[in-house]
């Protein structure tokens, strides 16, 4: 038990798209330390912290047209402050990831507590892969939030932390119940995630609700009663090599 949430933890820091690469500071701008989601420091003129909620009330919704990798001066276009700004209160795109997510976060991390409280393992099961599968089609920007590492912002990994040992828990309530597959691994649901990740970004509004048969499918695949000989899944190793072909760039 103890091996498989530390390997959860482990997976789920690593494993999904590795985070946009921060865009350069302008020459002039002050390189003070981020205020982050997870930090409590003196209360912010009023007018900078309107500008702190006005660029992260626009970077939730360009983040979840785009992608984590949306140009972040359109986050600073839509709201209408200048690039500038938007680099004195978050000099880093890590920085204005976590703190565009940190409810969603807490939510997600909420759903595992939710499902083990179901006194159905099999049910709760379900239920979590379903909510967490909801919440990336809902949100492009949280489908790469989930499986990204931030180690700076500690309330922000200790919620991801908290969901992958709960999940693991799960997995061994659902597996003793005699509900769930046999050989189902950790890294399985990851792969689930991807792929609905890339249903959700591949049908967009052409087709909403594809991302709902596709899970449909994996909930089926994954119940013992179904159980047929799989190939092995990859090792943690694999998947990490894997998804660093997916870093970005420098532009």
């Amino acid at each position: 038990m103890v091996r498989l949430t530390r390997q959860l933890e482990h997976l789920f820091r690593f494993v999904g798209k590795l985070s946009a690469v921060p865009e350069r500071p302008e020459p002039d701008q002050p390189r003070s330390p981020a205020l982050r989601a997870d930090e409590h420091g003196p209360a912010l003129r009023a007018d900078a912290e309107r500008n702190r909620s006005r660029i992260i009330h626009a970077a939730r919704a360009v983040f979840a047209e785009k992608g984590l990798d949306a140009p972040l001066n359109e986050v600073a276009r839509r709201a209408g402050v200048g690039i500038a700004t938007l680099f004195r209160r978050f000099p880093a795109r890590d920085d204005l990831i976590t703190a565009t997510f940190a409810g969603k976060m807490t939510a997600y991390a909420g759903a595992i507590d939710d499902a083990l409280a179901d006194p159905d393992p099999w049910h709760g099961f379900c239920a979590y892969v379903g909510q967490v599968c909801s919440m990336q089609a809902e949100d492009r920007g949280f489908t790469d939030v989930l499986t990204v590492t931030f180690p700076t912002a500690k309330g922000f990994e200790a919620d991801r932390n908290r969901a992958a040992a709960g999940f693991a828990e799960l997995i061994d309530r659902a597996k003793a119940a005699g509900k769930l597959r046999e050989d189902f691994a950790h890294q399985d649901l990851v792969l689930a995630l991807m792929a609905n990740a890339g249903v959700v970004n591949g049908t967009g509004q052409a087709a909403p609700d594809a991302w709902r048969r596709l899970v449909a499918y994996l909930l089926q695949a994954f119940a013992a009663d179904a159980a047929r000989p799989l190939p092995p899944p990859p090792s943690e190793g694999q998947m990490y090599r894997a998804l660093l072909r997916l870093q970005p760039k420098d532009d």
